[in-house]
């Protein structure tokens, strides 16, 4: 289960989120990768935007975690600052985990052994130029087909 889309614009990519959103079920975890203004943070406003969350979406950079109200609890998490085991404890992130909500972690590299065995895989390349991305989803497969479509 590999898709592989390419993202013409900051707003294809929050699509892309969205698109994937429609796929999810609590208990979900989808793991972004990608370097610094790759677009994981559009990718998922796009995610909340699916999931009808209805709260403005910002990096949780300094808070490590921004939970969002909406049918299914959503928890945003950026990991970016996480060096050690104690430290990802510290954030609660396995309460999370088992919190009945789906979680969208940024810099999931700096916490890959913690992952789930089922976690979604999102990685994000800068492409040819300043807009251009390419997106790779692992462990679920959606309808992307119609991204073209509602461009339009």
């Amino acid at each position: 289960m590999l898709t592989e889309i390419c993202s013409s614009s900051p707003v294809d990519t929050e699509m892309v989120g969205e698109m994937l959103a429609k796929e999810l079920h609590a208990g979900d975890v989808i793991a972004l990768y990608g370097d610094l203004g790759a677009g994981k943070t559009h990718f998922v406003r796009g995610l909340a935007r699916g999931l009808q969350v209805n709260s403005m979406i910002s990096s949780p950079t300094f808070a490590i975690v921004h939970s969002y109200e909406g049918p299914i609890p959503f928890y945003h998490f950026d990991m970016y600052r996480i060096g050690n085991w104690d430290e990802l404890e510290s954030t609660g992130f396995f309460d999370y985990l088992d919190g009945g909500g789906i979680c969208a972690i940024e810099w999931s590299e700096n916490i890959e052994n913690a992952l789930p065995d089922n976690a979604i895989h999102v990685r994000i390349d800068k492409g040819r130029d300043e807009n251009t991305r390419q997106i790779t989803i692992e462990g679920i497969s959606f309808n992307h087909h119609n991204l073209e479509e509602r461009k339009q």
